[in-house]
């Protein structure tokens, strides 16, 4: 199982984060616009994840060989003709912003092109909302593609997690309902919920 905690940086919470041994995935957003933007990220086991949005192809590149990426996750309005660009044998995650079951009809675009889709809330902001959206929705997700299931996971969400079966599930996405503030994580928090999870 997948458990990607994303909205790290160079800091002593990610460090923290990235040596819990449930943490298979750690997310650094190189997108301006966040409040989670970052350009620096951190040495670690755990595939690392740059997570974009619309940015120029060169500007991806540069980041993957800087930063010695795992993964990129793709979480604007990239098309198909975009992701053929990326170095083979890159982890690429597509994220999709769930509203409702219509919105699962682009997901047939990246069937071959991408390793996992992420199924997130909708919204202007491009992820890191801390807002549900109706997990019920997926149900209708009948797509080849193994997904990652993201918007507004909390502490109080296991129930509801476990709950949750699809046989597409990959794993869960986890960041703005386990910080103190942006870019700042709150570990003990995130333990607990993953040690509960595992349960």
């Amino acid at each position: 199982m997948i458990i990607k905690v994303c909205g790290l940086t160079d800091n002593e919470s990610s460090r923290l984060v990235a040596a819990l041994p449930e943490v298979s995935h750690v997310g650094f957003i190189f997108y301006e616009g966040s409040k989670r933007f970052t350009e620096t990220t951190l040495a670690t086991a755990k595939k690392k994840v740059g997570v974009f949005v619309n940015a120029h192809i060169d500007y991806v590149l540069e980041q993957i060989e800087k930063h010695g990426l795992d993964a990129v996750q793709l979480h604007g309005n990239e098309l198909p003709e975009y992701i053929i660009q990326l170095p083979k044998g890159l982890e690429i995650i597509k994220a999709i912003g769930i509203a409702a079951a219509e919105d699962l009809e682009i997901t047939k675009n990246y069937h071959n092109l991408v390793t996992f889709l992420i199924f997130d809330t909708q919204s202007k902001e491009y992820g890191g909302t801390g807002v549900q959206y109706d997990w019920k929705i997926l149900e209708n997700y009948k797509g080849e593609i193994p997904f990652i299931l993201s918007g507004g996971i909390r502490p109080d969400s296991v129930e509801a997690l476990k709950n949750f079966r699809h046989p597409k599930l990959a794993g869960y996405d986890l960041n703005s309902r386990f910080e103190i503030e942006p870019k700042i994580k709150d570990v003990a928090k995130l333990a607990a919920f993953l040690k509960e999870i595992k349960l």
